[in-house]
């Protein structure tokens, strides 16, 4: 069974081949990770399970490492040292098969496909650097590597109870490690650049944690999450689903952020079963009650692009829709957007109508959105249960004298240089000034940000 979880930073400076002098400022992550050495000795785990978000990451799938001996090294940071871990490979694949019988998409990556897919088997630094503290006092022990996804938030976390089952089904005694550095946007020197709300993700994670508070560590604002640039978020709740169920113990050992990087090191302790802290299904359940309560209440036309989307998937003839209320009876560019468990999964449109009106306008786009935005491949029947869409319709274009005449909550903004054009949206996720707005736009087109630019702007009504 899961025996201990943790937090572990992994900065390679906290190395002392590494960091050198360097080392003075990060003496409570330092002793910390000792601290933490002692308490998972005790607990003596037959094998450690450590989720890395430097390893090798999928958009909708997780990769397990599948290779029988794991190795790696720091030269790339000019340590020589190479570590090695026998990797569990009974564990490591009793995981992959839990999780494709539960639906979730997972791959035990042996050599034949990380060259397929072009990817590494090394152990990167967001194993060894916290490894090199943790396992210098412990013998024999096994090591499974699990790399961090962009899956949604529910299915990590369902992912990390699938791990705890296989554990127990296999009678090993396992330590989970969540891998993993706070905001990387402390201070104005730090090497994401800075933000102000990078400490306050900070803080609300770290005191969420401390009371081992999984529905608030969940439902954290994902812009907040975004404007930290952090790289920890989701190992952690893959981590926190392995005690899914269990009654837990945590502390924070420790906090700080001397490089603008924060680096957090915690301990939680499962003890025996606890019925109230099942929170697995409750989670995904919520999420099925939110998107049915969202199709209920669709607008008409973003009924229109959902059901046009859907027939196209299908290889369907999307249905006749006289009902139609009278500005989709109207003429004006329109752009369909569509999110899939809050990600982007396309978004195309027209800037000034090309078609008889906005419903033929929304049908078009639609399909386009869905199946020729060349960021993305075509949406598959399988994912339309779970796309989320927006139509808007957007008003006259006019010209903007410069940055004072642009609000990104009101205006979408359309950057031209010569033949290049990059074009925004108003009132989009984690955008906030109009600096933010023009320089997203500029890189749209390919446009330099030195390079001079016509501004112009637009309103927009939005359909959900």
């Amino acid at each position: 069974m899961v025996v201990l979880g943790a937090l572990v930073p992994h900065p390679p400076i906290i190395v002392p081949a590494v960091g050198g002098n360097e080392l003075g400022k990060v003496v409570k992550t330092t002793e910390s990770l000792a601290r933490l050495a002692g308490m998972l000795a005790e607990a003596a785990p037959e094998t450690i399970i450590i989720f890395t978000p430097h390893g090798n990451v999928f958009q909708d799938c997780i990769a397990v490492t599948g290779i029988p001996m794991l190795e790696g090294d720091l030269s790339r940071f000019g340590d020589d040292k190479r570590w090695s871990w026998p990797n569990d490979l009974d564990l490591a694949a009793k995981i992959v098969r839990k999780a494709e019988a539960s639906g979730l998409a997972a791959i035990l990556l042996d050599e034949n496909h990380a060259r397929s897919y072009r990817m590494q088997t090394t152990l990167d630094h967001g194993v060894l650097v916290p490894l090199s503290y943790l396992t210098a006092s412990l013998r024999e022990v096994k090591l499974t590597v699990v790399g961090m996804s962009f899956l949604p938030l529910n299915d990590l976390y369902s992912f990390g109870r699938l791990v705890a089952e296989a554990a127990e089904e296999t009678g090993r005694r396992v330590a989970v490690i969540a891998s993993g550095d706070l905001s990387h946007r402390l201070t104005p020197q730090a090497p994401a650049g800075y933000d102000p709300r990078g400490r306050e993700f900070d803080r609300t994670l770290v005191e969420l944690l401390a009371n081992t508070d999984i529905a608030g560590i969940m439902n954290i604002d994902p812009v907040l999450a975004e404007k930290a640039g952090e790289c920890g978020y989701r190992t952690i709740v893959m981590m926190l689903g392995c005690l899914d169920g269990r009654a837990v113990k945590s502390e924070v050992l420790s906090y700080e952020g001397p490089f603008g990087v924060g680096y957090a090191v915690a301990a939680l302790w499962p003890a025996g079963a606890d019925a109230s802290r099942r929170f697995g299904g409750a989670i995904r359940e919520s999420s099925l009650q939110e998107m049915a309560e969202r199709r209920k209440n669709e607008s008409p036309l973003v009924v229109l692009a959902r059901e046009t989307a859907e027939a196209y998937a299908r290889g369907e003839k999307p249905r006749d829709k006289p009902d139609l209320p009278p500005e989709a009876r109207t003429r004006a560019g329109v752009f369909v957007s569509i999110k899939k468990h809050g990600q982007l999964r396309g978004c195309i449109g027209t800037v000034s109508p090309v078609r008889r009106n906005v419903a033929e306008e929304i049908r078009a786009n639609a399909i386009a959105a869905s199946a020729q935005d060349p960021r993305f491949e075509p949406v598959e029947a399988d994912e339309l249960d779970d796309l989320v869409y927006s139509v808007d319709v957007l008003g006259p274009v006019e010209p903007a004298a410069g940055l004072e005449d642009l609000d990104p909550r009101r205006y979408g903004v359309i950057v031209r240089r010569g033949g290049r054009q990059g074009l925004l949206l108003p009132n989009l996720e984690g955008i906030e000034t109009a600096e933010e707005q023009v320089a997203i736009a500029r890189r749209k087109a390919g446009i330099g940000p030195g390079e001079e630019v016509q501004l112009e702007r637009f309103e927009v009504i939005r359909y959900y």
